[in-house]
């Protein structure tokens, strides 16, 4: 007779008490939830720091004489002290009461004499200084370090959540077969369901993670009054969360498949290590080749990197309106391949004691 003639419970019963049961262990844990806490007042504090930081910019304060001191007030970043002469302006410049002086200097060259202590600070220089004409092809382009900064921002989200919540399901899996649990899971509810049980539940947490970040930085953002920025990455906030809910559940699915095929926590290091890879190496791309348009692109297309790479694209205005669905379309499924993969590694290996299962073999059956 087989398990599935014997089981009590229906497949979505059973699907629902294995989600419950890493539901209630992941909410029962006290490192779960402190970690989870300061990820939180971490994000809110990044999201607050940036928002004053914006609001109230550092000012050099600088002296200067006559005509000089009305055109840099009109300048943002100083705070201009206006002097009669020479020595006035160097008498700031040695109490420390100001980084440097501008005074008009009819001998010099340009007119203009900077006097500081040791070093003249350099956006003064560059402030004093002649520039050419800039005419931007591309106005409308984002800045290297704000591309830099999202970048991380999607990457890290993203590959903290899947080492988070994907780690503990090859560990549960690999103890319930050291400790033979799984011989009595077995007789009760079929491994597919198991498998489907553990994914939904651990994909529960991770995208509850991923919205208490969502609601903190938005609370954070309205409150700095950042509502201009708030509106531009509000869209692609939300492919991120659909592209990381399917691509949480492909490599959810991957990490079971990975804890299945070895008997001991000794041994489990081997089979995650491609797991991890596919991980952090999409991270790692779209940080180095975060301003390479044609890596960037097919970075959007790929499943392990499409979640951070399609947002990015949609953020700077780089992708057309048609192209988050085809690559949604290609992780839905390159998704499917997998757990189908992944479900047949999980029931041929989660019986097998001893020795690492071979990927073949655990193909094979």
């Amino acid at each position: 007779m087989n398990a599935s003639s014997t089981t009590a419970v229906s497949t979505g019963q059973g699907i629902w008490l294995v989600a419950e049961r890493e539901l209630s262990t992941k909410l029962r844990s006290k490192a779960y939830l402190i970690s989870t806490a300061i990820l939180l007042l971490i994000a809110l504090g990044g999201v607050i720091w940036a928002g004053v930081s914006s609001a109230n910019p550092s000012s050099t304060p600088i002296a200067a004489t006559g005509a000089t001191a009305s055109a840099l007030s009109e300048l943002d970043g100083y705070d201009v002290t206006e002097v009669a002469d020479r020595d006035e302006a160097t008498a700031l410049v040695e109490s420390g009461e100001v980084d440097a002086a501008v005074i008009d200097d009819a001998s010099s060259t340009t007119g203009l004499v900077i006097i500081a202590d040791e070093e003249a600070p350099q956006s003064l220089l560059m402030a004093l200084s002649v520039s050419p004409e800039v005419e931007l092809l591309s106005p409308d382009a984002a800045s290297g370090p704000l591309r830099y900064l999202l970048g991380i921002a999607f990457g890290l989200v993203f590959m903290m959540a899947a080492i988070t919540f994907g780690s503990p399901i090859a560990t549960s899996v690999v103890e319930e077969k050291q400790t033979r649990v799984i011989e009595i899971l077995l007789s009760t509810i079929p491994a597919r369901v198991l498998l489907a049980g553990k994914v939904i539940g651990n994909t529960i947490l991770a995208i509850s993670q991923i919205l208490l970040l969502v609601a903190v930085g938005t609370i954070g953002l309205i409150v700095t009054g950042q509502t201009s920025f708030l509106a531009g990455i509000g869209g692609p906030v939300l492919w991120f969360a659909v592209f990381f809910l399917f691509g949480f559940i492909l490599l959810a699915a991957m990490f079971a498949a990975a804890g299945s095929m070895v008997s001991r926590q000794e041994d489990v290091g081997a089979t995650l290590t491609p797991v991890m890879y596919l991980t952090m190496i999409p991270y790692f791309l779209v940080i180095f080749f975060g301003d390479n348009p044609v890596v960037m692109t097919v970075l959007s297309y790929v499943p392990f990197s499409a979640p951070v790479g399609m947002p990015i694209r949609l953020f700077f205005n780089e992708a057309e309106w048609w192209e988050p669905l085809a690559s949604l379309a290609i992780m839905l499924v390159a998704c499917a391949l997998v757990i189908m993969l992944g479900a047949k590694i999980y029931e041929n290996s989660l019986l097998k004691m001893g020795a690492r299962v071979k990927f073949r073999e655990a193909l094979r059956g």
